[in-house]
C-alpha cells in the first residue's frame, strides 16, 4: 500500500508547487476505510456526518465524542495507508481549552492521526492548545454544518466581499496557528481560490469548486447510499442504494418462492448420523 501518509507530507501538498491534488474521502467503519483505502484515497476523514448518513439524525450536531471515538476506532483497525482524520464533534472544543484537549486525546486515542475542527479565529486558542498537545489539527471554514442554526440553514458562505475577505483571514490565522491543512465548504469557486492562494497549507474543498488543492466527499454520496438529498456539488459514481435495495428483494423472493436455500446451500450430515436420528431418506 506504499508509506503511511501523515501531517507534515500533507502540509506540504499544494498544486502551485506542483504536487497533486489530495483526495479525501469519510468512512465511518472498518468496510468503507478499506474500500477508501484500497481506492486511493489520501486522507479517510471520519466525519461527524456519521450523525446523518450512519446514525439517522438530522443534523451533525447530535453526534457525541464517544461515539466519535467508536467509529474512529473501528476506521483506525483496517491499519489503512491512509490519513485518519476524526472530526471533532459539536460542542468538545466550545469548551475550555483543557476539556478541549481531554475530548481530543479521545479521539487520538482511538486511533485518529488528526483532528478536524470548525470555526475561523475564534477557533485559534483551541487549535494551538490542540497542536501544542503534538496532535495535528485540520481547519473547515466555509459552510459549517455544526453552525447550521447560527447560519440559518445549509447556506453558501462568503457570497459578499466582505464576507469573502473574513474567509481569507479566517484561514491565514487557521494556518498561522498551525493547522496542517482547511477544508472549504460550500463557498464561490472564486473565494475559494483566493484562500488556497493566501495560505501556505493545503486547502480541501467540497462545494468549493475546482482550484483547491483536494477535494472531498461523503462515502455515501459517491457511491449513492445517501439519496434523500443530493447537493450540487456531489457527484455520484454509483447507484449502490438502488443496486441494494434490488438485490435484498431478489433474495426475499427466492425466500418466499422456496428457492433459497438450494441444497448446495445446505450442510450435510454423514447418512449413517442421518439414520441413527431416524432421518435418512426423509430429506426432501
Amino acid at each position: 500500500m506504499g508509506t503511511k501518509l501523515t501531517a507534515p507530507a500533507i502540509s506540504k501538498r499544494k498544486r502551485s508547487l506542483g504536487a497533486d491534488p489530495l483526495v479525501m474521502l469519510t468512512a465511518y467503519d472498518a468496510p468503507s476505510a478499506r474500500m477508501a483505502d484500497e481506492a486511493g484515497a489520501d486522507l479517510i476523514l471520519v466525519g461527524d456526518s456519521v450523525a446523518m448518513v450512519v446514525l439517522g439524525h438530522d443534523d451533525t450536531m447530535s453526534v457525541t465524542v464517544d461515539e466519535m471515538a467508536h467509529h474512529t476506532a473501528a476506521v483506525a483497525r483496517t491499519r489503512p495507508r491512509a490519513m485518519v482524520v476524526a472530526d471533532m464533534p459539536w460542542m468538545s472544543y466550545h469548551v475550555t481549552t483543557a476539556d478541549t484537549v481531554t475530548n481530543a486525546a479521545k479521539l487520538v486515542r482511538a486511533g485518529a492521526q488528526a483532528l478536524k475542527l470548525e470555526g475561523g479565529a475564534e477557533r485559534v486558542p483551541m487549535i494551538e492548545a490542540i497542536v501544542s498537545a503534538q496532535v495535528p489539527v485540520m481547519g473547515h471554514l466555509g459552510l459549517t454544518p455544526q453552525s447550521v442554526l447560527a447560519q440559518g440553514g445549509f447556506r453558501v458562505q462568503g457570497r459578499d466581499s466582505e464576507a469573502a475577505l473574513g474567509l481569507v483571514a479566517d484561514a491565514k490565522a487557521l494556518a498561522h496557528a498551525g493547522c496542517f491543512s482547511i477544508v472549504l465548504e460550500g463557498m464561490p469557486a472564486a473565494v475559494a481560490q483566493m484562500i488556497t492562494d493566501a495560505v501556505d497549507v493545503p486547502t480541501i474543498g467540497i462545494g468549493a469548486g475546482g482550484h483547491c488543492d483536494g477535494q472531498v466527499l461523503v462515502f455515501h454520496d459517491v457511491l449513492g447510499l445517501e439519496t434523500r438529498m443530493l447537493p450540487r456539488f456531489v457527484r455520484r459514481y454509483a447507484t449502490m442504494h438502488s443496486d441494494g435495495v434490488d438485490a435484498l428483494a431478489r433474495f426475499a423472493a427466492d425466500v418466499r418462492s422456496g428457492a433459497f436455500p438450494e441444497p448446495a446451500e445446505c450442510y450435510e450430515m454423514n447418512p449413517d448420523e442421518e439414520m441413527a436420528l431416524g432421518l435418512y431418506g426423509h430429506r426432501g
